[in-house]
């Protein structure tokens, strides 16, 4: 096993049970509420982490085996954002927990499997201006920053 992709792997671990141990003890009102900025739950955007991960290590693994990730964009993703927060606007905090822990383990699993070889693939990425990234770098930037950075959010513009 690559040290580099376990090293990420764990890093995905880390940021969804960073996000789940935060809004673990959240009420129900809490849970429902609308963080700024993000318009959507509290919810909606846990379950948004946990539903991403298998299409972003999917994503990677292209970039792995050396083909360029197209077609994906910035107004592609807010589309299917919108049509997910609408689906799943009730959301069960247990079972958006257990999705997440679930969910970011078979990711994780998956990156392990990588090869150093296979980060460093670099290719073309449409939602990055068609910039070269690495695999590595496609999987900080998402897989494993995605958590953290909704964390954050829930953090900053709701003051718990």
């Amino acid at each position: 096993m690559s040290e580099r992709a376990n090293a990420l792997a764990e890093r995905i671990e880390q940021g969804a049970e960073a996000l789940a141990g935060y809004v673990e003890g959240f009420t129900a009102s809490e849970w429902k509420m609308i963080v700024p900025g993000e318009e959507r739950s509290v919810g909606v955007l846990v379950h948004h982490v946990a539903s991403s991960y298998q299409a972003e290590v999917d994503l990677a693994s292209e970039l792995a085996s050396g083909k360029p990730i197209a077609g994906v964009t910035m107004d592609v993703i807010d589309g299917i954002n919108a049509d997910h927060a609408k689906e799943f606007a009730q959301v069960a905090k247990e079972d958006v927990l257990t999705l997440l822990r679930e969910n970011s383990k078979v990711a994780a699993d998956r990156v392990r499997k990588f090869t150093d070889s296979e980060l460093d693939n670099a290719n073309k990425v449409s939602l990055n201006a068609n910039a070269p990234l690495t695999t590595q770098f496609f999987l900080e930037d998402h897989a494993l920053r995605h958590s953290f950075t909704h964390l954050e959010s829930i953090r900053e513009r709701l003051g718990k």
